[in-house]
């Protein structure tokens, strides 16, 4: 396959006089070889190699009025007008031509003559961008010698062999029905709502870019984001022009403004459908759907385009490619009427794929019910302590952020729990260890607080959420010793959830002030409610397991491994915990036998403002769950309510939005 001469655009091209005398020297050269073998009429033979080169080198690099002059005829307007509506027509990236047939070496002719006559073969190579893989294809063209001169017969059939007279080029997309996401009892997550879809007839269109540049224009999304109207308007011209062609999917109820709007721009059209986008339950999990915006495109990449209805969030975003397959693309001919089409490249797309979760709805649902009646931001997420599973997640009033996963909040004592580990099993500490609860005391030059309490057990003073008993504590407690259990217990390490997720922050204490701010949950410690759940989940069971909530889809090269906690620390967090919910300050939560728990409520200052983060973190049974309450409210009489499977009362007070 010969390769065309470089262009302008990348291709070389030897200046018109150098080309000229080339061609001469290789005509002399073949008179010469001809003159010794007593043939004549060399200068009555010329290559129709000039012709088919420069025609192929014009319609590449987009001059099509000179690709048309090499044609025969007088209506090079209409051949100038076929060649350049090819990319249009394919909304193609890039249009290759070469000498040749592809997949054949340089020696096989890409041109025969006989007489007047010629035939050229040729490759072509289209990018088709956004509409899926490139499409190579072997063309044709023939050619005829008029007043000595090599000219091309033109035919729509030199665009593409099965292209015929009447018919232009078209991409027909076939998106399959997106996927759903179930719970671990296989009940769908997301139910339909009526919406509209949004878009246009590509031939009925007076003026596409005014059309298309005014639907972008007036499409607000996420609160800035546009839809690109340049690539719109290749997806429209692509298309084939008696079909309806959606562009974007507004709810109604939800947007009703933007959707009248669009509405009253001409040549905007719309379909009543029913789409099977809001979320059941745990929507910030779920996530949500929306129009594939430019930088959107650039998180889910090809074979998606402008104003596809794509995940925007979530599992919605994270799965997006498993749950919504990819569109069948076909390269089509087809008549002015639309009602003789014919393929002539298919490629198959994927299927969608359901995308399967660890929720379960009964507890999902007392979740809900428990976080409903509350004023303020809260969140709360529990898991089985037996496996990791995910089986709640709730958010409420966090402006559709999942915190109960992402939140990054101190936990004041309730990281008690993990300070008491690594007491019990590195300092031979137990719950009826004698200990001190001074309202105030100072440790390597920083000061703790703390209601006083009386002298008495490691379990009492815990029960009461005794800061300075945990700082005074620290000093029984190595660096190196909390920063390797911390990362046992999977803080600060990924999961390997295959969603997003904050597994804590706990740096390294550069001195005995730091390290004993560390120990009693404050300083710079920060954890997740999920990050607390697990904590909960370790104590209840005696094992560490890294939590999941896609079945199937988590990622084993970032999982770690389950971590066994030692026999005298299992034994110890369970007198503790017991201890806190039957007489401390948790003992609101204790509504059965084996339930555990203990709360916090640690304050810090940010931005000039004074937050504060009410916690409950605690177990029943096979069930352990944390609780953050951005404000001032009882934590435990909402994991009560929890328990107990009863909706929240109103309470608590807004201290503003804690989470970062």
């Amino acid at each position: 396959m010969t390769n065309l001469p470089m262009t302008r655009r990348g291709r070389r091209r030897a200046p018109a006089g150098s080309r000229t005398l080339r061609r001469r020297a290789i005509s002399m050269a073949a008179c010469g070889g001809l003159v010794a073998s007593l043939t004549t009429g060399c200068w009555a033979e010329p290559s129709a190699m000039p012709a088919v080169r420069d025609f192929l080198i014009a319609w590449q690099v987009g001059n099509y009025p000179a690709a048309a002059k090499k044609t025969i005829g007088t209506d090079h307007e209409k051949v100038s007008d076929a060649l350049g509506e090819v990319r249009a027509q394919l909304d193609a990236a890039s249009l290759r031509l070469a000498l040749g047939v592809p997949g054949q070496d340089t020696s096989t002719k890409a041109i025969e003559k006989k007489g007047d006559e010629a035939d050229a073969s040729f490759s072509v190579k289209v990018d088709l961008g956004e509409n899926g893989q490139p499409w190579t294809y072997k063309g044709s063209m023939h050619l005829r010698r008029v007043g000595g001169k090599w000219k091309v017969v033109w035919a729509p059939s030199i665009i593409n062999p099965q292209l015929k007279e009447g018919q232009r080029l078209a991409v027909v997309s076939e998106t399959p029905p997106r996927a759903t996401i179930k719970d671990v009892q296989g009940h769908t997550l997301l139910h339909k709502v009526p919406a509209w879809d949004f878009g246009v007839y590509p031939g009925q269109l007076k003026n596409p870019q005014r059309t298309l540049t005014a639907l972008a224009k007036e499409t607000t999304i996420d609160g800035g984001r546009k839809l690109d109207p340049e690539r719109l308007l290749g997806r429209v011209r692509s298309a084939p022009p008696q079909r309806f062609l959606p562009l974007l999917t507004l709810r109604k109820g939800q947007d009703n403004a933007e959707a009248y709007r669009l509405a009253r721009i001409p040549g905007i059209g719309f379909r009543n459908v029913q789409v099977p986008i809001a979320p059941t339950a745990a929507p910030e999990l779920v996530g949500s759907l929306g129009p594939a915006t430019a930088d959107r495109l650039q998180q889910v990449g090809a074979p998606y385009q402008p104003g596809d209805t794509i995940g925007v969030s979530g599992i919605q975003l994270i799965q997006q490619r498993r749950l919504a397959g990819t569109p069948t693309v076909s390269v089509v001919a087809q008549d002015a009427s639309g009602a003789n089409t014919e393929k002539l490249r298919t490629w198959e797309g994927q299927q969608p794929q359901e995308v399967s979760t660890t929720l379960n709805p009964r507890q999902q649902t007392k979740a809900d019910n428990a976080l409903a009646g509350l004023t303020v931001p809260a969140s709360l997420v529990a898991v089985r302590p037996s496996d990791g599973q995910v089986v709640a997640v709730a958010n409420h009033g966090t402006l559709g952020r999942n915190l109960a996963f992402e939140g990054r909040y101190p936990p004041g004592t309730a990281f008690g729990i993990l300070s008491a580990e690594t007491l019990f099993s590195s300092a031979g500490m137990t719950h009826s260890t004698k200990t001190e609860c001074p309202g105030t005391v100072t440790v390597g030059g920083q000061t703790f607080t703390s209601k006083g309490r009386p002298a008495g057990s490691f379990a009492s003073s815990f029960a009461g959420g005794c800061a300075t008993t945990l700082a005074q504590l620290s000093g029984k407690v190595d660096t190196r010793t909390l920063m390797a259990e911390a990362g046992r217990l999977g803080i600060g390490k990924s999961w390997g959830m295959g969603v997003p997720a904050f597994t804590g922050s706990l740096p390294t204490p550069a001195n005995d002030g730091e390290k004993a701010a560390a120990m009693a949950g404050q300083g710079k410690v920060q954890m997740s409610p999920l990050g607390m759940a697990l904590l909960a989940a370790a104590a209840q069971s005696g094992t560490w397991r890294p939590p999941y909530v896609l079945s199937g889809l988590t990622n084993p090269a970032e999982t770690p491994q389950a971590q066994t906690l030692q026999p005298a620390a299992i034994n110890g967090l369970k007198g503790l915990l017991s201890r806190a919910i039957k007489t401390g300050a948790a003992r609101a939560a204790y509504v059965y036998g084996d339930a555990v728990g203990t709360t916090a409520s640690p304050t810090w200052t940010e931005g000039g403002q004074t937050r504060t983060v009410s916690w409950f973190v605690g177990s029943r049974g096979d069930l352990a769950f944390a609780i953050a309450i951005e404000g001032h409210a009882s934590a435990a009489d909402v994991a009560a309510k929890f328990l107990r499977g009863t909706p929240a009362k109103t309470t608590g007070t807004t201290a503003g939005a804690a989470a970062r």
